[in-house]
C-alpha cells in the first residue's frame, strides 16, 4: 500500500539564518515571472539582504518560512508599506502594512503554502495595528488573493520604453 499522505509542512517565523534562502527565494520569483536573468542586478542577493536588514530596523520587516521534509519550501515577506509618495497620514489614520516575496518551489505549490504563508504575514501586520495590506500579485497569484479578500486597485500604468 503507498501512503499518499501529505507530508507534514509547518510555517513559522523565519530566523537571520533564513535570510540568504528568503533572499534567493525572492530573486527566483522574479525569474518565474519571466524577467530575464540579465535584466537583474549581479549584487541582487546582496542588496535583497540590506533591505531586509534595513527593514527590519525601521519597517517591522518579518518573513515567513513553510518546512517540509527537513527544508524550507517557500516564503514570504512583509513590512510596514513605505509610500512613494510624501507620507501625510498619521499611523492611526493609516497604517499600511505590505507583503512581498511570497515563493513556493515549483514542487509544492498547489498546496495552499502561499495563501499559508500570507495568512502569516497578515497576522503579523495586525499585530503591527495595520489597517489594510498590500500586495502585488502575480497572474497566478491573482486567484488566491482575490478568493482571501484582497481587492484590486486603482494602479494604473503605461510602459515608457
Amino acid at each position: 500500500m503507498i501512503d499518499s499522505t501529505p507530508p507534514a509542512v509547518l510555517v513559522r517565523p523565519a530566523q537571520s539564518a533564513d535570510d540568504d534562502l528568503i533572499a534567493s527565494h525572492f530573486l527566483r520569483m522574479w525569474i518565474d515571472l519571466g524577467t530575464s536573468a540579465e535584466a537583474l542586478e549581479p549584487d541582487g542577493h546582496g542588496r535583497v539582504l540590506a533591505f531586509m536588514a534595513q527593514a527590519r530596523e525601521q519597517l517591522a520587516f518579518a518573513a515567513f518560512v513553510a518546512e517540509a521534509e527537513g527544508a524550507i519550501v517557500a516564503s514570504a515577506s512583509c513590512q510596514i508599506h513605505r509610500p512613494s509618495y510624501p507620507n501625510v497620514f498619521t499611523p492611526e489614520f493609516r497604517r499600511d502594512g505590505y507583503i512581498w516575496g511570497v515563493f513556493v518551489e515549483p514542487a509544492w505549490r498547489t498546496r495552499g503554502l502561499a495563501r499559508r504563508l500570507t495568512e502569516a504575514t497578515l497576522f503579523h501586520l495586525r499585530g503591527l495595528g495595520c489597517g489594510r495590506a498590500i500586495l502585488n500579485a502575480s497572474p497566478k497569484g491573482r486567484s488566491l488573493y482575490d478568493r482571501m479578500g484582497f481587492q484590486q486597485s486603482n494602479e494604473m500604468r503605461l510602459e515608457l520604453r
